[in-house]
């Protein structure tokens, strides 16, 4: 993946009009020829207002900070405790990013100097003993070649595509927690866990079990 364009909208555009139209006709006398007046035009217009960011609700704001800056929504959330573990998940996937993109160039450089055809260039792994080596029977050391670069370049690629989505895990985890953050904890919602014996049908026995029960008061 040479380029990769991971913009998410937030605003978008609506327009649309209505237009109503009546004639009028009118005359000058018995004989006369009916004259049609150019029609009057009545123009609605509704195109729509977007509201300012002051006014969006909490989870869209949320949302909207961390597409900007990852951690931003968590921290506009109050949920600081969540920030570190958003750059750690980033940098651990910067850092694969980079260090397989740079294996990539390195192989793909030694490849496109081993066939270019040039007897006075030489690449760095030609003279290394090794699975690189250019002294290796079938060409199996330029086959290496090849392959290490495949790799090292699809897994960069993967890399990518993994910080795409843990961006946009970033941004849905700062909108839902905010939804979370209104959702009523009043004193009438109660939740308890609470032990129970049932009573094996047929049977002298008991299980034991735990029952989970919601009260609304």
């Amino acid at each position: 993946m040479r380029q990769l364009a991971a913009l998410f909208l937030f605003l978008g555009i609506s327009l649309g009009s209505s237009l109503t139209s009546t004639a009028q006709v009118v005359t000058t006398g018995a004989d006369s020829a009916r004259v049609a007046t150019p029609a009057a035009v009545e123009v609605s217009d509704t195109t729509r207002k977007w509201k300012p960011l002051s006014q969006w609700s909490r989870p869209a704001k949320a949302a909207f900070y961390s597409a900007v800056l990852p951690g931003l929504g968590q921290a506009y959330n109050k949920s600081y405790w969540k920030i570190p573990l958003v750059y750690v998940a980033g940098g651990v996937l910067g850092f694969f990013i980079y260090d397989n993109n740079r294996k990539y160039q390195d192989f793909a450089k030694a490849l496109r100097i081993r066939l270019d055809g040039d007897s006075t260039t030489v690449d760095a792994y030609a003279t290394t003993e090794g699975v690189y080596s250019a002294d290796l029977a079938n060409n199996q050391g330029t086959l290496n070649l090849r392959r290490s670069r495949d790799f090292f370049r699809k897994y960069r690629d993967l890399d990518i595509i993994l910080g795409v989505v843990a961006w946009g895990l970033n941004i849905m985890e700062a909108h839902v927690d905010a939804h979370l953050k209104a959702f009523d904890v009043s004193d009438e919602l109660s939740l308890q866990l609470k032990p129970n014996l049932q009573h094996m049908g047929g049977t002298t026995s008991y299980s034991a079990g735990l029952t989970l029960q919601l009260n609304l008061k």
